[in-house]
Parts: structure tokens; sequence; C-alpha cells
């Protein structure tokens, strides 16, 4: 059971509040409200060469810790494949993107000051009201202070 102690936060293993994104999913750690906006924290299980766009955060930078499986991290125009254990860090304002590998795989994402949140949410949203197409992408995430920059890969809305 998740237990607020002051300003800590506990979660136990499998707790967080669950974000259905169709394809894949997401659980929230920790979000701006919980970290006083310094971070959010968010662990996804994504299928095999699942992948969003080519973007750039705008007002954050993003971190990725590689759980289980692999991925493959693109940063600019370098390509890295990350097993798990591998850590990856994109200052703000950095273009970059990634696939998952041959099998399912769980990372943790770090949204540094704190962001993003909202932009899994009515992302979530849209999928589940059958409005997710690229104009409304586009919308999402201008409201989130990211660009999309790349085409919109097959399976991610």
């Amino acid at each position: 059971m998740a237990g607020e102690v002051g300003p800590a936060v506990v979660l136990r293993p499998g707790e967080g509040r669950s974000i259905d994104l169709g394809t894949f999913g997401m659980s929230l750690k920790a979000g701006p409200d919980a970290t006083g906006g310094a971070f959010s924290l968010l662990e996804a299980t994504e299928p095999p060469d699942f992948g969003p766009p080519m973007h750039i955060h705008t007002n954050c930078a993003e971190a990725f810790y590689v759980l289980e499986g692999e991925y493959r991290i693109f940063v600019e125009e370098r390509e890295f494949a990350c097993p798990a254990g591998s850590f990856v860090y994109i200052p703000q304002d950095v273009r970059h993107g990634f696939r998952v590998g041959a099998v399912a795989s769980r990372k943790l994402n770090i949204y540094l000051p704190g962001a993003m949140v909202g932009y899994f949410d009515d992302l979530s949203a849209a999928i589940a009201g059958g409005e997710a197409d690229e104009r409304r992408l586009d919308e999402i995430a201008h409201r989130a202070g990211m660009q999309v920059v790349g085409p919109v890969p097959d399976g991610y809305l």
C-alpha cells in the first residue's frame, strides 16, 4: 500500500498511478506535485520494436535507466544499444528518441525538472477516446513543452 509520510512518498513494488497508453503502460512513481517540481519519475513497460517519434523537450532534461530488455536510444545523429543496466541522460533541447529491442522491455524515465506527466495523461485520454492522431499528438506535445520532429512510428498512437 502506498504511504505518504510528510513530504516523503513510499511506493512498494507494483505501486504507482497507472497510465494506460494502449500499446504500452506507465506507472507514475513521483510527479512534480510530490517532488516540489524537482523531477518526475515514471516506469514504462513497452512491447518489442515500440518507440515514439524523434522529439525535443524544451522545458526539461530526460534520463533513462533500462531495467529489463534492451533499447536503442537515438541522440541527434547517434544510436546507442542500451541493455538492462544502461543509463542515458539527454539534456533539454536535444533531439532524441528510442526503439525497444526484440523483446518487451522496461525502463525508468526521469524528467528534470518535473514534467511530462500531463503529456502522458493527455495522450492516454486521447487514445481512450479514439482521438489519437498526429494532429492531436502535436497539440498535446506542444502543451507539454515537447516538439515532435520526426515521423510517428506505427503502433505509437
